[in-house]
């Protein structure tokens, strides 16, 4: 059995304390994979970009056919009062979640049924990492198109790809992968997005519906350019990768945190990851 660190759900009206079981051997999602959720952050008294994260469940939830039943603003009412079951020193997960509970759509059991869509707000202690860093490798595998798996949805289904590919970099002793797209360009880590900076300019790769447009990359790129740091979303190689002069990345578990090795390469948190750092914790400070 897991040893769960402290948890509340919020699940058909009320509270509850523990791993709460919500499948049963005939819930579509636990059968066929019609689950969507969004991982935010509750950390040091602030949630940054809840609203945002709160959105793009909605958003996934409709992207897999299911029907969203809360509102971005009674999501966030209820991560308001679901985090005043914990201590105000933890370090909170925040995953709200959609998923089908059953199928027959036009004769079907394949599509998820929306009208069955049910909802839940899980919470539980996991603490933030620290900024050291981690390292990655080229990943054998690679990111799925938009014309072959629900790309524009944070969805369960899409995960066992990516679990295959941390555990594929674990096996050769690295934390984390590097993943390509369809088309062999860098896509994202195997947990997060990538930034790399070169001769002072910011880039990372362009959103092109292969991975998930994330919402911690999307507020750093803003207070990047605000601070008036050049950032561009281009078309980038692995080769550009393996000549930066710093390398990062973006991601709800840890927000801003440096890659220490590529491949062979060792490498240092740089000046501009460093600054990336602190602006997203001063601004997430300042109430975001």
């Amino acid at each position: 059995m897991a040893n769960w660190s402290a948890t509340w759900t919020w699940l058909d009206g009320d509270w509850h304390e523990g791993n709460v079981l919500v499948a049963g051997q005939r819930t579509h999602a636990f059968w066929l994979g019609s689950s969507v959720f969004d991982g935010a952050r509750a950390f040091e008294g602030v949630t940054p970009d809840l609203d945002r994260h709160c959105e793009r469940l909605n958003a996934s939830a409709h992207a897999l056919g299911l029907k969203p039943t809360q509102s971005v603003a009674a999501i966030m009412d209820l991560v308001k009062d679901g985090l005043e079951r914990f201590r105000s020193q933890d370090a909170i997960y925040i995953r709200p979640m959609y998923w089908a509970e059953d199928g027959g759509v036009g004769g079907s059991s394949v599509p998820p049924n929306p009208e069955t869509t049910r909802f839940l707000l899980c919470l539980y202690v996991s603490p933030m990492n620290p900024p050291k860093g981690f390292s990655i490798t080229l990943s054998p595998f690679r990111r799925p198109s938009r014309e072959t798996m629900p790309t524009d949805a944070k969805a369960g289904c899409l995960y066992p790809n990516n679990a295959r590919c941390v555990m594929e970099a674990k096996s050769r002793g690295f934390d984390n992968a590097l993943v390509l797209d369809p088309l062999g360009n860098v896509a994202e880590a195997g947990t997060s997005n990538l930034f790399m900076v070169k001769d002072g300019v910011v880039k990372t790769p362009a959103l092109n519906g292969t991975f998930l447009a994330g919402i911690t990359r999307r507020r750093t790129i803003e207070l990047l350019r605000a601070a008036g740091i050049q950032v561009e979303e281009t078309t980038l190689k692995v080769a550009d990768f393996m000549d930066a002069d710093e390398i990062f990345s973006t991601g709800n578990n840890s927000k801003v945190v440096a890659i220490n090795r590529i491949e062979t390469r060792e490498l240092q948190p740089g000046p501009i990851m460093l600054k990336a750092r602190k602006l997203y914790w001063e601004w997430a400070h300042a109430g975001g």
